[in-house]
């Protein structure tokens, strides 16, 4: 019996067939690696976490370059056209958008056939004779003809009622006529309505700052009389005394009162010689006062240089006077001024108490269940909903505190609340409280970040712990507390729902900062952006006019945030080369 002999495969010089030859060792772990190596280098993780970055990425550049162009193109002049409809109206305006969708019309017998249609959305104006300021106007209702683009439509934007669309057909002065032709109408506009405008400007420091002034004054008077009252009693020889200045001051108020009513009276008798007859797109004439147009200009005459001129100054008003027509008009200064100062305040109070509570936790409370469980409480709280923090606010803040301080210091005044409602004092405090576990977590990140070996140098050198701290540790940490600051601020300024119950209104009659004593009034309600774009987005009796402002503001709220962080990150940037370790 003969025994096979089996072939050494690792002879190179053996007969067996190569196919059946096992792999190396070397080739079999390249052919696991290749096999596996979308998974054991997580290929597939990093493609998906970089197609999420992506997708972030482009949400938000298509956000904020939506807010950019409809906040831009929200102040460019629109030519004005004519359209003329089939039952013999004319309808003129400015050209909002356009749509297109298909018209079904059904012909005999039963044949349905679908055509695009086109509409456009104008902007009519003339709100006190047509009852509505923007109107849809099909193909369907036009007589064929294209729309036209009158050289002499005239937009006029007023005080009241939104704008006005029309013909200039003359310019009065009184009773005297002193224009007739359009050239010349337009040329007696530009002449006097810059003067007329000073005028009307006059009227209204002499009806807001000195009349304010006497009625403020007024009111000082009768709350001290009131006080006495309150004090002493009407039948004590004190409140007789005070009872009898106050008839003194009532009697000088009185005529300055009287002079200064005389004054506007004046000015209005002159102001409203001034008139300029116009003609609507349907044959209407009606008459418009100077002082209450703000600007015109003939849309359809204007040169690149005068529609930029229009731009500017559309923007210059914007920032800088206050709103009109239910907040879709003029300016938001007082929204701006509202917003920086909160956001300023906000930041004054949140950092500090954020600050040393992080320092305490960090630095000198020992680890143990009561650590454990403020810090659970200060996590939590970030999540709570900001409307809640809203209702602490107006409860503790002033019901409680602020009813307080009326009691002692303004009874006088009571029941109207001085402190005991919502202002720009109780807002700040909220947004305080709402933000201040931000800036608690960060500032524990920044100093847990600081080497210990630092800590103990300056220990082993003798300082104090404080010393330590306040000379070694907060340093070093403070560019991550800074930006826990500008976190704050962020998420501050932005926040509505708190603000509809501490002090946040549509209209603020007047800035909590003024030349009276003690000049800053924090007690004041105010106005906000974010509330503004609230007001206009949801409470705006004209929709599509409150639309284009929607935009605009939203574009002014992201770039004071803006302006406001990258203050906040250029100090943290100094900061951080201040404390670098080769500066230390």
């Amino acid at each position: 019996m003969t025994t096979p002999v089996l072939a050494n495969r690792s002879d190179p010089t053996s007969s067996a067939p190569v196919g059946d030859s096992p792999p190396s060792p070397r080739s079999a772990l390249r052919g696991t690696q290749s096999g596996a190596s979308l998974m054991t280098r997580s290929e597939s993780v990093v493609w998906l976490l970089g197609g999420a970055l992506v997708i972030c990425l482009a949400m938000i550049v298509g956000l904020l370059s939506l807010i950019v162009w409809q906040g831009l193109v929200t102040f460019w002049p629109r030519p004005v056209v004519l359209i003329r409809l089939a039952d013999g109206q004319a309808v003129m305006g400015e050209v909002v958008r356009e749509e297109t969708a298909e018209a079904r019309t059904e012909t005999p017998p039963h044949d349905v056939q679908a055509q695009p249609a086109r509409r456009l959305l104008l902007r009519v104006g003339n709100y006190e004779l047509t009852q509505e300021h923007y109107r849809w106007v099909s193909d369907a209702q036009t007589d064929g003809q294209p729309a036209e683009r009158p050289a002499w439509a005239v937009v006029f934007e007023r005080m009241a009622w939104g704008r006005f669309y029309g013909f200039p057909k003359a310019f009065l002065i009184g009773d005297d006529t002193i224009a007739q032709t359009p050239a010349a109408v337009w040329a007696a506009f530009q002449k006097y309505h810059s003067q007329v405008r000073r005028q009307w400007r006059q009227r209204r420091r002499l009806e807001h700052d000195e009349a304010g002034e006497v009625n403020r004054l007024m009111e000082q008077a009768r709350l001290r009389l009131k006080k006495f009252e309150l004090e002493h009693g009407k039948d004590s020889p004190q409140w007789k005394a005070a009872h009898a200045e106050f008839e003194t001051i009532q009697e000088a108020l009185e005529r300055r009162f009287a002079r200064i009513r005389h004054d506007i009276e004046t000015i209005d008798r002159w102001n409203s010689r001034y008139q300029l007859r116009v003609e609507t797109a349907d044959g209407r004439e009606t008459t418009l006062l100077l002082k209450d147009i703000v600007r015109a200009y003939p849309a359809n005459r204007l040169s690149w240089l005068d529609r930029w001129k229009i731009y500017g100054a559309r923007w210059w008003e914007f920032v800088s006077a206050e709103p009109r027509e239910a907040n879709t008009e003029g300016g938001v200064f007082p929204a701006i001024w509202g917003t920086v100062v909160m956001t300023l305040l906000m930041t004054t109070a949140v950092v500090p108490f954020g600050v040393l509570a992080a320092l305490y936790l960090r630095e000198y409370a020992k680890p143990g269940l009561a650590v454990s469980a403020v810090r659970i409480a200060v996590n939590n709280l970030a999540g709570v909903p900001s409307i809640v923090f809203g209702v602490f606010g107006l409860g503790f803040f002033c019901y409680i505190i602020g009813a307080s301080i009326d009691e002692l210091l303004f009874a006088e005044k009571l029941p109207s609340p001085t402190f005991g409602t919502g202002g720009l004092l109780w807002a700040s405090l909220t947004l305080a409280l709402l933000t201040l576990p931000v800036v608690i977590v960060a500032t524990e990140e920044a100093l847990a970040a600081v080497p210990r070996s630092m800590r103990e140098g300056s220990l082993g050198c003798g300082a104090t712990q404080w010393q330590t701290i306040r000379r070694i540790v907060l340093p070093k940490a403070m560019p991550g507390i800074l930006t826990g600051m500008i976190l704050a601020m962020a998420r501050g300024a932005g926040e509505v729902a708190p603000l509809m119950l501490v002090g946040a209104v549509k209209l603020a009659p007047e800035l909590p900062v003024d030349r009276v004593f003690p000049y800053v009034h924090l007690q004041r309600s105010f106005m906000h952006l974010a509330f503004h774009i609230y007001d206009l987005g949801f409470q705006s009796p004209n929709s599509e006019a409150a639309k284009p402002m929607v935009f605009t503001t939203t574009l002014l709220l992201i770039a004071i945030i803006a302006a406001l962080n990258l203050s906040a990150i250029a100090i943290r940037n100094r900061l951080q080369r201040k404390y670098e370790p080769g500066h230390f």
